[in-house]
């Protein structure tokens, strides 16, 4: 029997594990067993059942072995099929479910513009494009490097007969009123008409390098905050936040949802009031790219018009391209209307009119959940080559690595400073939480 999990893009992976939860609960109260947490539930997942069994269920139980098993008709589902898993995950939780994927799961089948996290859980990767499909037996990285040796030799078969196609028609021309070469001419004419053409696969080739607006000149430390804290009535989300941006800084937040990243960026931006002193440095123009700014779009413009009303410079002859690069390349998609876009064509319009505006400071949360995998690697590209200061709320580890080069670290009510790229932080984490796994066995 097949049972069939769906994460999409609406979060609901928690939602699932709650479910998990209750089936494991159900097996537990057939056979007398204490119930667990949802939480508990995470702990077994992540860390193997039998430990779970050792710790919660009483002496006389079943053996691990035993509940294993039997938790495994409803925790180990035959086939998983994972549409964006990742969107609305913290860095902390996507490396959770990429430890469940590999050590747990039987047949994962997703899709996800997450490269680091579909390199490190595939084996397989299946492309179809101009009406064929390619299945490659490797991961995505290795997938790119075959279907680049692929093109390279489509390309050059390609070639070939376009030579010889050339060749032949240039015999036919050539010998079409010779009596003593009818035959000749008659046969290469029948093998055009039944040759089957070589066709190349798509590949845009067009290299778009984006380059925002120079930044206006700005002070020395953009953002300066001293004992900034924020609480809701008794609850708090984090408190005594001490950090200083220098200009030219591109800075990472990163944490667990709910421990209060998007909170700062608020306050940043003045949205909130917060405890401490928060201290904007000289000439700061901010850049703010958040969900809601899609729901900011003037609706009764065009995809085209929203774009050319901003685009100043150079970039005014390559708005079609940029279009094309942020998925509004065909004429029908970059003339319709803002008010009939989904909810991710608009995020994705929102960025690129934010990419056009000459700011000193941009602050970017969860830029890249409704970009593709090139569409990322354009902004990337753009943001490093960006002259202003950058602070990027994101769990896409690819993106943020080679981009940030100072972590803040949001958990426990409290904010950490990490001096090192996403890379180093989070292997640093890594040791932090086996020694702490240490202490407590």
């Amino acid at each position: 029997m097949i049972h069939t999990v769906l994460f999409d893009l609406d979060g609901t992976l928690l939602n699932t594990i709650d479910d998990l939860a209750d089936a494991g609960n159900w097996v537990c109260a057939q056979h007398g067993w204490p119930e667990f947490t949802v939480e508990q539930f995470k702990h077994m997942v992540g860390n193997g059942i039998p430990k779970l069994v050792e710790r919660f269920s009483p002496a006389d139980a079943r053996t691990p072995e035993q509940l294993a098993a039997t938790l495994a008709e409803f925790t180990a589902p035959d086939v998983l099929l994972l549409d964006e898993p990742t969107n609305h995950l913290d860095i902390e939780s996507v490396g959770w479910l990429e430890e469940f994927l590999i050590n747990s799961a039987k047949a994962v089948v997703v899709i996800s513009h997450d490269r680091k996290f579909v390199d490190n859980i595939t084996t397989r990767t299946i492309e179809v494009t101009m009406g064929r499909i390619y299945d490659y037996k490797v991961n995505y990285s290795q997938y790119l490097v075959l279907r680049k040796e692929r093109r390279e030799q489509q390309m050059k078969q390609y070639e070939e007969q376009q030579k010889m196609i050339q060749e032949t028609k240039d015999f036919i021309e050539r010998f079409k009123g010779t009596y003593s070469k009818t035959l000749q001419v008659q046969s290469r004419v029948k093998m055009l008409e039944k040759l089957e053409l070589i066709e190349v696969d798509e590949e845009d080739t067009s290299a778009l390098r984006l380059k925002f607006p120079p930044s206006p000149r700005s002070g020395s430390y953009p953002v300066i905050m001293e004992g900034v804290g924020k609480t809701y009535g008794d609850h708090v989300v984090f408190r005594n936040a001490n950090l200083t941006i220098e200009r030219g800084d591109k800075v990472a937040f990163v944490g667990k949802n709910g421990e209060g990243k998007s909170t700062l960026v608020k306050c940043i931006m003045g949205e909130l009031e917060h405890e401490g002193t928060l201290t904007l440095g000289h000439n700061v123009q901010i850049g703010y790219f958040a969900q809601n700014q899609a729901s900011l779009l003037d609706e009764n413009l065009t995809v085209f018009q929203t774009i050319d009303d901003v685009a100043k410079g150079e970039i005014r002859n390559k708005i079609r391209d940029l279009l094309g690069a942020f998925m509004f390349g065909g004429p029908e998609e970059s003339m319709k209307k803002v008010k009939v876009l989904s909810g991710g064509e608009r995020t994705r319009l929102a960025m690129i009119k934010l990419l056009l505006e000459p700011v000193t400071l941009l602050i970017l949360d969860e830029p890249t959940n409704h970009l593709d995998m090139k569409t990322k690697d354009i902004l990337k590209q753009a943001l490093m080559d960006f002259d202003g200061t950058l602070i990027v709320v994101s769990h896409d580890r690819d993106f943020l690595d080679g981009l940030v080069t100072k972590v803040y670290e949001f958990g426990n009510q409290r904010v950490k400073e990490h001096l090192c790229g996403i890379y180093e932080f989070l292997e640093t984490k890594k040791m932090e939480n086996l020694r702490e796994l240490e202490k407590k066995n």
